[in-house]
This record gives C-alpha cells, structure tokens and sequence, in this order.
C-alpha cells in the first residue's frame, strides 16, 4: 500500500473510530470515502479494522452504545461489504448476531478520545428529551468548548472552576482530565439530570468524597444543584470560583435571563479577583445570542468572542455555528 493510501485509510479508520465511538448520526460517517476504499485489495482488512475500532473496542466491550445503534450501524456497513467485489467477511455477520441477541437499555454510553490517550464516557438517556429535560445528552456547543479547553489548559490548571448547566458532564470532565483544575463544581437543577451527572462523574474515575484520599493530580470534585431562578446571592458567595463556564444552555429566552441574573449575583459576591467566563452556545438561528447579548450590555458585563480553535477532537455537526464569549464579571468596558 502506498504511503499516501495507508495514510487515507488511517484517517478513515480513526473518523469511524471517534463517531462510533460517541454514537454519532450514521448518514455523518465517510461511507463513500469506504465504498472507494473497498474497491482496493487491502478493503476487507480495512473492514475488519473498522470492526475492532467500533463494535469490538474495547471500550464498546464494556460500555456499548445503544443496541438499535450498533445494530443499524453493523446492518450499513454488511450493506457497504456485499456490494463491493471482496470475499465474505464472517466476523461481521457474527458481530451482528451478538447484537441482535443483546437487550435495549433506556441508557446508552458515548465515548470521546482525548489527546492524552485517555477518554471520557458518559451514560447518556437513549431519549434526546426525557424526563422533561434535554440535560441527559450532549450538545455540539459542550463538545467545541471542551476541545477550547484541551488546546488552552492553562486558562483552567489549578484553578477552582465553576460549572454552570453541566448537563451529562462531558465539558466538565474533559477540563478535568486534561486541563488540571484545583476543584471542578458542576451544577444543574433537574434532578434526574443531578443523578446521572453524579454516576458519570464516577464512570470516569473521579471521587465524590472529598475526603477520600485521591490523587494530588486529580482535582477535586463536586456535583451541586443550582437553579439559576431559585438561588440565592449568600448561597453563590460560598463559591468563589476562578473561572466559570456554561455549555449550549441559551436555548429560550426565560433561561437566558436567568442566566443572566446569576451572572450578576456572581459578580456582586465576589471576594477576590473578578472570575473568567466562557459561554458557548450554538447559533440555531439569528436570534440566538442576540437576547444575551443585549441582556450582558445592559448588565455592563463586558464581553468579546474567542477566536476559533485550530483543533478538532470531537465528531459533530460540520455545519454548527458555535461561538464562544468570554466575560469578565467586573462590570468594567473592555477585558
């Protein structure tokens, strides 16, 4: 194989790795890019490669996407194999036999690969509403602010972090395996959400005891409820957080003003340094952003956009327009 060509199939096998992997929508993987690489000799080993980087990972093993998932998954890829001149594979109709005999769960786990080597699971609702909230899935702007953070750690390394909304977690603990904060508080309102936000934080190995002895490189780590409409200036002074972050949480304006009202608690309860924000969300349409903005002017929370990252680490949508605003909760003109 040429060099060209066996650097082609290697980033063919790590995009289906990364989107199987976090259970991405099937029609985004490069499937005509495979239907070319089948015609080639060397298909059926990319075949079977692309069968042990998705349903044998290892990860998989243990942790599965959703049953229906894999199964629609091994079905198009059987699809792309018979109709392309290789000999039968077996071990992709037995891969499909296992799955069809395993059991659907209400939950299923996305995998995302750090740089480092290492990777952040989350439990995940099978449903995207369920129990009345969209805070059991990952968003696109949740994924763009944690490969931010991978390419910028030090604006988090030993530092005490706040997060605001953290939904499944993945922000979160993306910051703390890569990034080295002192403590890491994640926050959220809806129960069912709190419970799981709780298990995933222990799927990735982190302690919730804070005082169980755990490594001094590992920060530590919390899970708190906050509703933005209910809490109270007393109760946000006790936090006293460097940094604080928010994840595709401006998706109705009564929540984006609630945001901002404890935007401004914040900043009135501060005892120290006026703490570092980054809010990023994704603009579904021309309204989106706009109330927030207007709401942080009129708050005279200044603002600017971060520029775009270079990196790509994480599989979503190619077309999301994502934006990410850092604040500073001073109250002053300019950062």
């Amino acid at each position: 194989m040429a060099p060209e060509d066996h650097e082609g199939a290697a980033s063919l096998l790590q995009s289906f790795e990364r989107r199987f992997l976090a259970a991405r929508a099937l029609p985004s993987f490069p499937w005509q890019s495979l239907e070319e690489k089948l015609r080639e000799p060397s298909g059926s080993e990319l075949l079977l490669a692309i069968l042990q980087k998705t349903v044998k990972h290892p990860v998989c093993v243990q942790r599965l996407p959703s049953v229906k998932y894999a199964r629609c998954f091994l079905s198009k890829l059987i699809k792309k194999h018979e109709a392309a001149p290789t000999e039968p594979l077996d071990a992709l109709y037995e891969a499909l036999a296992e799955i069809l005999m395993a059991n659907e769960s209400t939950q299923c786990h996305r995998t995302y690969l750090l740089p480092s080597g290492d990777s952040v699971t989350l439990s995940e609702s099978t449903a995207i509403v369920s129990h009345g909230t969209t805070g059991l899935v990952t968003w696109d702007a949740a994924l763009y602010l944690a490969e931010w953070a991978i390419e910028n750690p030090a604006a988090f390394t030993d530092r005490s972090v706040l997060e605001l909304g953290s939904g499944a977690g993945l922000t979160g603990l993306a910051i703390c395996k890569a990034c080295y904060p002192r403590t890491f508080i994640f926050s959220d309102c809806h129960g069912q959400v709190l419970k799981q936000l709780r298990g995933n934080v222990l799927l990735n190995g982190f302690s919730l005891d804070l005082h169980t002895p755990t490594d001094p490189s590992s920060p530590k780590v919390t899970v708190t409820e906050l509703d933005w409409d209910e809490v109270t200036a007393s109760q946000l002074s006790d936090i006293q957080a460097d940094v604080i972050i928010a994840a595709d949480v401006l998706y109705c304006r009564e929540v984006t003003l609630s945001l901002v009202r404890v935007l401004k608690m914040l900043r009135d309860c501060q005892r120290k340094n006026a703490p570092d924000v980054y809010v990023a969300y994704t603009i579904r349409s021309q309204d989106t952003g706009k109330l927030f903005i207007a709401e942080l002017d009129h708050a005279g929370i200044s603002w600017k956009k971060v520029p775009p990252h270079a990196g790509k680490l994480f599989p979503y949508e190619e077309h999301s327009a994502i934006v990410i605003l850092k604040l500073v909760l001073n109250g002053c003109p300019g950062i």
